[in-house]
């Protein structure tokens, strides 16, 4: 199949602490593997088959692609800059928080170039959609509204009907139920993540955009994942999960021209 005209997002992939920040950062490599979305480059990342892929290398503990600039310390400690990890971790050293010439720097080294190109891709008018996408943990953890209930394989979200369509996140469901061998009900729209930042910011301006949240359930479950050493045992998981992926996209658009 020719290239697909969607573009993907990926975030928080990334695990990188640069050394300008190496001795602020109190948490553990464990701790910032557990607030990143670990693999997600692996796992949606299909390469030339997609029209665009955004990817970073950057920890979301260092700065959050996913956040409003608006949403700034010391009021937003889980903002575009943080004071803890999604698992409440605190980041920096007492004392050693970022002040504003190295929030101003983190900003203009990551986060602006990142929407910069979304921007761009977004006006040259080659996608019929875009997906912005995550991972999730398979428990709600207590700091989230859900904490302690079983979470679905893969969460769409359109922030309820805001960013697309419902016929196309209704679509994109089904192909991947059939690509990835899921039940009907191990796909939930809008619960427990309805769309972040990046979905919100562009759904609808003219493109529609859908969150994809992946439980970390399918790869990181110990039958796949050394959680001591924080590699895969099966590196072949994370593959198969990229072509389920891939199949999916390409049956959304198998039987359906209008995109093109």
């Amino acid at each position: 199949m020719d290239k697909l005209p969607i573009l993907i997002s990926i975030p928080h992939g990334g695990q990188f602490i640069p050394d300008s920040m190496k001795d602020r950062i109190m948490l553990s490599s464990e701790d910032i593997f557990d607030d990143s979305d670990a693999f997600t480059r692996d796992i949606y990342d299909i390469g030339n088959h997609a029209e665009y892929v955004f990817k970073t290398d950057i920890a979301r503990a260092v700065i959050d692609l996913n956040r409003s600039l608006d949403e700034c310390p010391p009021n937003y400690p889980d903002g575009v800059i943080k004071s803890h990890t999604c698992y409440d971790k605190q980041i920096y050293i007492k004392g050693l928080a970022p002040d504003q010439h190295t929030i101003k720097k983190l900003i203009q080294s990551y986060y602006l170039p990142y929407h910069h190109n979304i921007n761009k891709a977004l006006a040259e008018k080659k996608i019929a959609f875009a997906l912005d996408c995550h991972s999730m943990a398979a428990i709600g953890p207590l700091n989230a509204k859900d904490k302690g209930k079983k979470r679905p394989l893969i969460c769409l979200g359109n922030a309820w009907g805001q960013t697309c369509s419902e016929w196309l996140i209704n679509r994109i469901s089904e192909c991947f139920c059939t690509s990835f061998g899921f039940r009907s009900s191990d796909i939930v729209i809008n619960k427990p993540f309805a769309g972040g930042y990046i979905t919100q910011t562009y759904g609808k301006s003219p493109i529609p955009w859908i969150q994809v949240e992946i439980s970390r359930e399918l790869y990181l479950a110990s039958k796949f994942f050394n959680r001591q050493t924080l590699q895969m045992k099966d590196a072949n998981r994370l593959n198969e999960l990229n072509q389920m992926f891939q199949a999916g996209l390409d049956l959304v658009f198998s039987d359906y021209t209008g995109f093109r």
